[in-house]
């Protein structure tokens, strides 16, 4: 019997806007199916096993979180997260997540934050008297709608090595400018979206197991049809939340 196993990478220091709720939405897709399902946390101090997980998962954290996080990413776990992904392990990174897996972050204050590389991009916050990205966003995905609030004072800037992962019908997305949201890179995916960003986009929570069932060793198949109407009426919502926030202005706080 396969048994999906989920790496959940600094659940309590990066957790903003119900982060976590991706790993619990991903845990129960599988349980309905009838698939065994393990989820490990992984902390400050911990190691990593490279050959240990099928699929991680970090969430996003603000400028103080992240800076703990990413001396602890480079020291400890680089080496071994590059290996995971080398092998073809599923990686999900939302929002400070997803910057730290890009070439560097520059904060609006204090020294740049090196990170691990795995996507080629780069993000640099334009400072605080510059409004913050916030505000429900929609995206297009392989021909669907992705949904997700987004918060952020970092703008992203893509190389020539990643994929955008959608592009933006109403928000900001990576940098308010290109229309792209998010990056993919091989099996990294990098999204600015949450709130929490699986519950409500269950196509995209399926291409993410597909390929970490694959990686496990699971006959094809498993990924049975889902009554997903609940999931459904919930994007459907964002959207239209989302179509009016464009009618009145999107929200451009400086903070």
């Amino acid at each position: 019997m396969t048994t999906l196993r989920i790496g959940h990478l600094y659940p309590r220091h990066m957790n903003l806007y119900g982060d976590r709720g991706n790993v619990v939405c991903l845990v129960n897709r599988c349980r309905w199916r009838g698939i065994s399902v393990t989820v490990e946390a992984i902390g400050l101090g911990d190691a990593i096993d490279p050959d240990g997980y099928d699929l991680i998962f970090v969430g996003g954290g603000p400028d103080r979180e992240q800076g703990r996080v990413a001396d602890d990413l480079l020291s400890l776990k680089a080496d071994a997260l590059r290996a995971a992904v080398e092998r073809q392990v599923v990686l999900l990174a939302v929002c400070g997540g997803y910057q730290l897996l890009g070439r560097y972050y520059r904060p609006g204050d204090g020294a740049d934050l090196p990170g691990l590389g795995l996507l080629d991009l780069y993000t640099e916050h334009p400072g605080h008297r510059v409004h913050r990205c916030i505000g429900n966003l929609t995206a297009t995905w392989n021909g669907a709608t992705l949904v997700g609030f987004e918060n952020h004072g970092g703008r992203t800037h893509l190389g020539a090595a990643a994929t955008p992962l959608a592009t933006v019908a109403q928000g900001w997305g990576n940098n308010g400018v290109d229309h792209t949201e998010g990056a993919t890179q091989g099996t990294v995916y990098g999204t600015y979206l949450h709130g929490s960003f699986l519950p409500k986009n269950p196509a995209f929570a399926d291409h993410l197991l597909a390929q970490a069932l694959a990686h496990a060793g699971a006959a094809p198949g498993l990924l049975t049809p889902l009554d997903d109407s609940i999931e459904l009426r919930a994007l459907a919502t964002a959207v239209r939340l989302a179509g009016e926030q464009q009618s009145t202005g999107f929200l451009s706080w400086k903070i």
